[in-house]
């Protein structure tokens, strides 16, 4: 990856944050399926930054079946418990790595805190 193509993903994360344009979001979310793993792992932890922020993006990125498994994974780092369903049927998917990435999205999610509730560690 070069520094142009890294600069875009953080402009594209910046005028997402500040203007909430899902325009700049959906960016980061189509960067998930670049052919450069750098680009790919970049635009994953901006996302996984953002939390709960990036919930809808991601969870429509799911529903179309969009970038997985790396839209599955993200689904489970950020808490979107709301795609349990859609998530819980992916674990049968045929393509053993998008299945893989169904159960530990659902993992993740499994070790999330209940609302009101500390973690204990």
């Amino acid at each position: 990856m070069g520094p142009a193509q890294l600069a875009r993903l953080y402009v594209w994360r910046s005028l997402w944050s500040a203007t909430g344009s899902k325009a700049a979001g959906r960016r980061l979310v189509n960067a998930l399926g670049s052919p450069d793993p750098s680009v790919r792992t970049v635009a994953g932890m901006l996302l996984v930054r953002a939390g709960k922020r990036a919930e809808l993006l991601i969870e429509e990125a799911v529903r179309r079946c969009e970038h997985l498994p790396m839209t599955l994974l993200i689904a489970g780092d950020i808490g979107a418990a709301s795609l349990k369903p859609e998530i819980s049927q992916l674990t049968q998917h045929p393509d053993p790595a998008i299945a893989r990435a169904a159960r530990d999205a659902l993992q993740l999610l499994g070790r999330q805190s209940p609302p009101g509730k500390v973690a204990r560690t």
